[in-house]
């Protein structure tokens, strides 16, 4: 049970953000806009919630300290992906190639930033936000163990955004109109909705969400940010395509790519495999040739939105 407790603690601590971060790409691509820009959206909300976390642990303390710099790294990313929205959106620019632009520069802006701000590109922050119990639901037998101990705030706050996120565009009139735009723009454009306007908004909620995506992969995993997430934003565009889209799939497709990101990274505690002759480069691998055989067998069937990656040019009336 205890290792079972481990594995399932594990997986929650890498899938949470993944969950996150497609759930935001899928907003963006149901609405007709690809962006590819989530690494750096992550990279750009982790450098800022860290830097909110370093200024303020000495004033704050406590998860609200957490959430509040949740908020700053989403508001970040939201900001950032604007640049990627008035490209492909408002100059009807090649989307991939100004999504590999926002990748390219955010690294770089980390970097230059740290070094300005801390004299390093490693911005720390201290760890106070782990949950060693959570009083009365870790008490539960079997769920208990599993979900509510050993975790942090940012699991059940990717729980709340998926659910939410879920709601609001298989439930309700704006997310109907989203998905209209990125399926059947100049359908949608006949009846009145402002196809531009709702990729615009479909574009800004990714950003927002990679940005707290970003903070939530970091604040588990390390205690500074150093201006890379190693290729989560990408394995966040792989869940989504495994999910083909749509919000269970994918919140599937996040927990099986978070178990192998957990074999990857925590084999040596797992007495099931430790022991196997495997090197640990191999260990290291398996999210990733994941993630390449998982692509060739969906490519085939692919649900992707009908118009999206294609900008829409407002026809006259």
């Amino acid at each position: 049970m205890t290792t079972i407790a481990f594995i399932v603690q594990q997986t929650m601590i890498f899938s949470i953000p993944l969950l996150i971060v497609a759930m935001g790409g899928m907003y963006s691509e149901r609405s007709g806009v690809i962006n590819i820009g989530l690494d750096g959206g992550m990279i750009m909300g982790a450098f800022t919630g860290t830097v909110f976390l370093n200024r303020m642990q000495g004033q704050m303390s406590g998860q609200g300290l957490l959430v509040l710099a949740l908020m700053v790294a989403g508001v970040t990313g939201l900001v950032f992906v604007m640049f990627h929205a008035f490209a492909s959106i408002n100059l009807k620019a090649n989307q991939v190639i100004s999504g590999t632009a926002m990748n390219m520069f955010a690294p770089a802006f980390a970097v230059f930033a740290g070094r300005l701000i801390f004299g390093t590109q490693q911005v720390p922050f201290k760890d106070t936000f782990f949950i060693r119990r959570v009083p009365v639901l870790g008490d539960i037998p079997v769920i208990g163990p599993l979900l509510f101990r050993n975790a942090y705030i940012t699991t059940y706050i990717g729980f709340l955004i998926f659910f939410a996120a879920w709601f609001v565009i298989q439930k309700t009139p704006f997310g109907l109109r989203l998905r209209a735009c990125g399926e059947h723009p100049g359908a949608a454009d006949t009846v009145g909705i402002d196809v531009q306007r709702m990729r615009w908004a479909g574009t800004l909620v990714s950003g927002f969400l990679s940005g707290i995506g970003g903070l939530t992969f970091v604040v588990p995993t390390s205690t500074e940010s150093n201006a890379t997430v190693y290729g989560y934003g990408f394995l966040a565009l792989a869940v989504m395509i495994f999910g083909q889209w749509r919000s269970f799939k994918i919140l599937g497709a996040a927990f099986f790519f978070g178990l192998m990101k957990t074999i990857a990274s925590a084999y040596s505690a797992i007495p099931v495999i430790k022991n196997l002759p495997i090197p640990a480069t191999v260990y290291k691998m398996i999210p990733y040739i994941a993630t390449l055989i998982v692509l060739i067998f969906m490519s085939k069937r692919s649900q992707a939105p009908a118009a999206e990656g294609i900008p829409y040019e407002k026809t006259g009336r």
